[in-house]
């Protein structure tokens, strides 16, 4: 068979070339030789059928724990969706989606706001996103069809985030959404893929997950320097962390107790784990090892002591990919021991074969050899897909690595590298900058919302989740997520009218909305709805231990005011407010 670049020089002129007629043969094959060695260096990085064949185990349990954060992400999301942006909810997705056409126009609209609540965005749309996602997240937990799983997956929770406006602002959503996009060209194909081991992860994609998680640490490790906080340079970060993070646990309760040095070796060694060790991923085999058990029990203990939602699940999971099949191997039962090395085995003599064919010198080491019975239409129809697919992972890989790595350059330095690239991803949030707890919080606040009957006698709305009850232990909850709880402390930090949920809510109680009651524990006004409803705001702490022995409450609080204004709903139904707020700015 002609190689495809002799069957084109006879019609080539010499004189276009610029190069004289004898020393056409030569230039041809240079020009072939690094032509091929291109091809070979993007199919050696982007080609699954070329993938590192020493991570099937590390990527198995990846995927079955991405499976296990996707659930749970939906999972939280049909107890809330309707109530946070239905039709009758807080932000309701449909006026944000129309809002958004009528600035952008529908074709830029489409591009800005990724979402499939395009098509509909009402209640039985917005439940379906939830079922379906739970249903593909599943089915990857089970190894079926992984890529198409995953896909599904992605889709979903994205049509979530691009509609949800301020309760979808967090740094873990647009974690699960990059991880959940690398993770379709890291995942084996097929239907039943087992181990992979016919279709082992391509190193570009190997390399984005372990990018994701090296930038996770970093970037946050950088956040805490540049962003000038004077509790990080002190090593008093850790004092009351426990006590004012957005849903803290018993557990945190008591290691908020622990004397300072503790709390000083927290803050000391967060910023070693974050700007120092994790640098242990470009080094050998057996530091890459090393860093696992430093970072996993950190993470764990994270877990134990905060409620972050699936975030430290999801960097936790990334972690397995420090390490390889030759070290998780001895801990698979012998049963599986057996019929993945039976499989490595195949599936390395398979490629072998395919390898010497492939790299002979006339044909291009991304093309297949053409099977017994096949007519040439099918063999280019095949190749021509292969090219395609290959060419596609390849720009998508790469686009995202230059995105993030452009990021991380802008925390040092603002090098003029073009924007253009990273700001046409940002709608899909599947290359983003980290920076977590760079600036700490010094309080703790909450925000209660009460009705009232005759404007004098006030009566709260119990929480689910957040801190409320004083004799109530703060619990774990995570990976579940409770978003509205978390927006009401970002809210506590700031004003009420920079955070419209808060009056929001206050006019959908006034009527007994049934979906945004659904985010709080109970209806206090089950009968008929309140006349008036406010918003007040508390400080809390953490009470000392012999308040603890004495009184059985895990919390003391002080009341700080009005937060947001009295609401009142007259007879004809308008709503006007009768009370202003008189708390001040937090620190």
């Amino acid at each position: 068979m002609l190689h495809r670049y002799e069957q084109t020089e006879a019609v080539v002129p010499f004189f276009s070339l610029g190069v004289h007629p004898g020393a056409c043969g030569t230039w041809d094959r240079y020009n072939d030789r690094t032509l091929m060695k291109w091809v070979r260096a993007i199919t050696w990085l982007f080609d699954s059928e070329r993938g590192t064949r020493d991570r099937l185990v590390p990527r198995w349990l990846f995927l079955r724990a991405l499976g296990l954060i996707y659930f749970s992400a939906f999972f939280s999301l049909v107890f809330q969706i309707r109530g946070l942006i239905g039709p009758q909810g807080i932000l309701p997705a449909s006026e944000y989606l129309a809002a958004v056409s009528h600035a952008l126009g529908r074709g830029r609209a489409l591009w800005y706001a990724p979402t499939l609540l395009w098509l509909a965005g009402g209640p039985h749309m917005l439940i379906a996103i939830c079922w379906v996602g739970m249903a593909a997240s599943l089915l990857l937990l089970l190894n079926l069809w992984p890529r198409g799983t995953l896909a599904i997956c992605f889709i979903c929770f994205l049509s979530f985030v691009s509609a949800a406006q301020d309760f979808s602002g967090y740094q873990s959503d647009g974690m699960l959404l990059e991880a959940g996009f690398i993770a379709l060209f890291f995942a084996p194909r097929g239907l039943r893929p087992g181990f992979g081991v016919a279709s082992p992860p391509s190193r570009a994609s190997l390399f984005l997950l372990q990018w994701e998680w090296f930038r996770i640490y970093f970037e946050s490790g950088v956040a805490k320097i540049i962003g000038g906080d004077p509790e990080w340079r002190h090593f008093t970060a850790m004092d009351e962390y426990y006590q004012n993070g957005p849903l803290p646990t018993w557990v945190g309760w008591y290691v908020q107790h622990l004397p300072h040095w503790f709390h000083a070796s927290s803050a000391f060694a967060t910023l070693a784990l974050e700007l120092v060790v994790v640098w242990m991923l470009f080094l050998p085999r057996r530091w890459r090892i090393f860093c696992f058990f430093i970072v996993t029990p950190w993470e764990l203990g994270i877990i134990l002591t905060a409620n972050y939602t699936f975030l430290n699940y999801l960097v936790l999971t990334l972690g397995f990919l420090l390490l390889d099949d030759r070290f998780l191997l001895r801990f698979l039962p012998l049963r599986w021991k057996k019929s993945f090395i039976v499989g490595q085995t195949d599936g390395a003599e398979a490629q072998a074969s395919e390898i010497e064919f492939r790299d002979t010198p006339e044909i291009p080491s991304i093309l297949e050899p053409p099977r017994q019975g096949q007519g040439q239409a099918s063999v280019g129809l095949r190749e021509s897909f292969k090219i395609a697919k290959l060419t596609f992972t390849s720009v998508a890989l790469a686009w995202i690595f230059y995105a993030t790595t452009a990021q991380l350059i802008w925390m040092f330095s603002t090098l003029p590298l073009p924007t253009e690239p990273v700001a046409a991803l940002d709608p899909f949030r599947i290359a983003n900058r980290y920076g977590l707890f760079g600036i700490m919080t010094r309080g703790r606040y909450e925000i209660e919302f009460q009705g009232s009957e005759d404007g004098k006698n006030w009566v709260p709305y119990p929480f689910r989740y957040k801190p409320q009850e004083l004799a109530k232990p703060p619990g774990i909850y995570a990976p579940y997520q409770p978003r509205f709880d978390w927006n009401l402390w970002f809210a506590s930090l700031g004003s009420w009218q920079d955070y419209p949920i808060v009056p929001r809510a206050e006019v959908h109680l006034l009527s007994n909305d049934k979906d945004v009651l659904a985010l709080f524990a109970s209806n206090p006004f089950p009968h008929e709805p309140p006349r008036e409803v406010r918003a007040v705001i508390w400080q809390y702490w953490f009470t000392t231990m012999a308040e603890k022995r004495t009184t059985g409450r895990w919390w003391r609080r002080e009341y700080i005011g009005l937060y947001a204004p009295t609401l009142e709903r007259e007879a004809d139904g308008t709503i006007r407010g009768v009370e202003w707020p008189t708390a001040g700015p937090r620190e």
